[in-house]
């Protein structure tokens, strides 16, 4: 199993695209958010449209939901197919009617709903998902912002994939320590303050063991200031692709 990061920016970014992530899984292939720049990514990289298989929200912000439009109309009319769309309860609701509805809607062809695009699982708190046998996702609720739901993936108990959170030392240390995570993706904002969003400066404060398995993402584009200074943290690079396999993966 491998995850390729179609971006690794920050909402505003404009040089690393937002974050945005396939993970190919024994021929299973899964959008980690359809961010704004997400479609544009894929044709960058040639990866064509059919071969995606389904999609996980994380939340509700256009740079993590702004290409669903685009994937949506482009899987219905091109290819005449439905693709998974994994959804938090929570997120339901505020998807549709505020996020998709005014565009989506089609009352002539009878396209009144999320479901006539695509095939929604919809995803309780606390509930650990088997997408396929090979990839189980375990959606973890983290702050980002006051009020609006979040949520972070831990996949096949190892692999530690954050949206958009607060920072949460105790989170990591439980994952790592406890549960046995050995690979964390990490947003980070590289200039105070963080408010919403976790800091560089934050991470720094974590134990060189964890530090030594973060990747950070999210960033924005004066990046390049900051390579050397991230401590034992490395930068993810737009477009990488990294093995995500236990029995593989080497820090």
């Amino acid at each position: 199993m491998k995850i390729q990061m179609l971006g690794t920016g920050s909402a505003f970014a404009k040089t690393y695209y937002n974050t945005n992530a396939l993970i190919y899984a024994n021929g299973y292939n899964l959008l980690i958010d359809c961010g704004s720049t997400a479609m544009l990514s894929l044709y960058q990289l040639n990866i064509p449209l059919d071969s995606i298989d389904g999609v996980w929200v994380t939340h509700l912000h256009a740079d993590h939901i702004g290409g669903l439009e685009e994937l949506a109309f482009r899987t219905k009319y091109e290819l005449n197919k439905k693709i998974d769309l994994y959804v938090m309860e929570s997120l339901m609701p505020t998807l549709w009617d505020h996020c998709l509805k005014g565009t989506l809607i089609n009352d002539q062809d009878g396209f009144i709903s999320l479901a006539d695009y695509y095939d929604v699982i919809v995803v309780k708190e606390q509930q650990t998902v088997k997408v396929i046998e090979e990839l189980h996702i375990e959606p973890i609720r983290t702050e980002h912002v006051p009020g609006k739901p979040n949520y972070s993936l831990f996949i096949n108990d190892f692999f530690f994939y954050s949206a958009d959170l607060q920072f949460n030392s105790e989170l990591l240390m439980q994952l790592h320590r406890e549960r046995g995570c050995g690979l964390i993706f990490h947003d980070c904002q590289l200039e105070l303050p963080g408010i919403v969003h976790t800091t560089l400066e934050q991470l720094l404060t974590l134990p060189l063991d964890i530090q030594q398995n973060i990747r950070l993402m999210h960033y924005s584009d004066n990046m390049p200031q900051y390579i050397g200074k991230t401590g034992a943290m490395q930068f993810l690079t737009q477009h990488e692709s990294m093995d995500i396999t236990e029995k593989t993966y080497k820090p």
